[in-house]
């Protein structure tokens, strides 16, 4: 059934006869017959109404920073400014693509050279590379420059092992085995690194010791002078991993504390798109030892022009597509200078007020397992839950039914039944005490509410152990899962 009308004025014709079939395609020459379809493709017919109300309800479903207060430790999941995202959507920056001629985007070149020179001033390590499309990119690039370092230096035979404390990123010894490195776990001591152990276990095998500062436990690494000493001692890399550098911003910095190379998340500290598979951008800092080891091409300035520089003899070479994801560099540009030396200096003291402020809070309901006084994220133990017969995940699914995103759950794994809360800058005491209240009325359900949680939301309480094992992975797996479903 058709509807047409030749002109607005007369009026309109239901034609019910069926649409004319378009005449079959010629063959195409080179398919194998075995490759070319038997029948029609099936396109869903779909009226414009019911389009809009399908991806409204799935916008409806989606959860994210503009929706509510997301907790997720050690992700800085903070809002990102809507004038950054002007920004970069501007045609001039929109639009330009990353194999034009230099001569035709002088700007963005500038944009690039400049803010390499404000990452080498908050990082205070004097080489910059935009390259890296995330953090763990970052971190397996860093490694390759580890790797590098040691091959010029006729060590790499003996430099095998990276060693990392109890509280790493679990892509940490994920990038140095990409390397090529075997990796040793430090235990910690009272949630820090163990500087007495960290000196026993380092050796001429060390090529590096990857740490973030502040810890994945929320405490600030207060031995770290003393850290970087042990590293050195035999000739070892010190590796900053850059998560949580939101803590520190403006206040201190990895080439104050000893290290040798770090990676920075724009989508963390500078206020860019976060997760979901999309965007990212993972910086390296790199000081004089390791700086030439860096990415190619580097942004160069010559006078008053601007270029990339692929003579770089002792590169790692190139890592990525053009030079990094340039929407992100220009979002987390505009970040920076929206607030300018103070203000960086004034989020990290927000952040670290309230990750204190919540932590005090909630350390009511549940024990904290390491000292009072932390930075910008805090960990609590869900072991008493047990008593209850119920579980962090059970807390964290019925946090949910709050209308506030989950805290990460079961990681740092020193901890037992661990949740990891981080409440960054940009949420005003209004929203802490909210998710403080919501935090509140979760942990005060029945057990078998708890159990039965998230209620309220589009996907209830789902079966881990069946969607481990079946996975529906395509539209086709959902349908044939429904039919099942229907079948008496």
């Amino acid at each position: 059934m058709t509807f047409r009308q030749a002109r607005w004025d007369e009026p309109a014709v239901w034609d019910l006869a069926p649409p004319r079939t378009a005449e079959a395609p010629p063959e195409i020459s080179g398919i194998p017959e075995k490759l070319r379809r038997k029948e029609a493709v099936r396109w869903p017919e779909l009226s414009e109404l019911e389009v809009v109300r399908h991806y409204t309800r799935l916008s409806q479903m989606n959860f994210g920073i503009d929706t509510a207060t997301y907790p997720l430790g050690s992700c800085t999941m903070k809002y990102n400014p809507k004038v950054s995202e002007l920004l970069a959507r501007r045609k001039g920056a929109a639009e330009v693509h990353p194999y034009q001629p230099e001569a035709t985007v002088q700007g963005s070149l500038e944009l690039l050279w400049r803010l390499e020179r404000v990452l080498s001033r908050i990082t205070g390590l004097p080489e910059i590379s935009l390259q890296p499309a995330a953090g763990a990119h970052g971190e397996y690039a860093a490694m390759l420059m580890v790797r590098a370092y040691f091959r010029d230096q006729g060590e790499l035979a003996e430099r095998t092992e990276v060693l990392l404390p109890d509280t790493a990123h679990g892509t940490n010894p994920a990038s140095a085995s990409m390397a090529g490195f075997t990796t040793r776990e430090i235990r910690d001591k009272d949630g820090s690194v163990d500087v007495a152990e960290l000196r026993r276990a380092v050796s001429k095998k060390t090529a590096a010791f990857m740490l973030t500062n502040p810890n994945t436990a929320g405490l600030f690494e207060s031995e770290i002078l003393e850290i970087a000493e042990a590293v050195h001692s035999v000739g070892a890399i010190l590796y900053y991993d850059g998560a949580n550098l939101n803590a520190i911003l403006g206040v201190t910095h990895p080439g104050r504390m000893g290290f040798d190379v770090a990676h920075l998340n724009l989508h963390k500290t500078f206020g860019t798109p976060h997760g979901g598979g999309g965007p990212g951008a993972g910086v390296l800092a790199a000081g004089e030892k390791l700086g030439p080891y860096l990415p190619v091409p580097r942004v160069v300035k010559e006078g008053r022009k601007f270029r990339f520089d692929y003579d770089r003899p002792k590169s790692i070479g190139k890592i990525k597509a053009a030079y990094g994801n340039f929407g992100l560099d220009l979002r987390a540009y505009a970040f920076i200078l929206s607030h300018g030396e103070e203000g960086l200096k004034h989020i990290s003291r927000r952040a670290v007020l309230n990750s204190n402020y919540a932590a005090s809070r909630l350390g009511k309901y549940l024990p904290r397992p390491f000292r009072s006084l932390v930075k910008h994220e805090f960990v609590l133990s869900g072991t008493p839950l047990k008593e209850r017969g119920v579980r962090t995940l059970d807390l964290a699914k019925r946090l949910l039914d709050e209308g506030v995103h989950a805290p990460t759950v079961y990681f740092p794994a020193l901890v037992d039944e661990s949740l990891m809360i981080e409440l960054p800058e940009t949420e005003s005491k209004r929203e802490l005490d909210g998710y403080i209240a919501a935090f509140e009325r979760a942990i005060s359900d029945t057990a078998e509410n708890l159990h039965a949680a998230p209620r309220s939301l589009a996907v209830t309480r789902v079966d881990e152990v069946r969607a481990a094992r079946e996975p529906l992975l395509s539209w086709k797996d959902l349908r044939a899962a429904s039919a099942k479903a229907e079948t008496p």
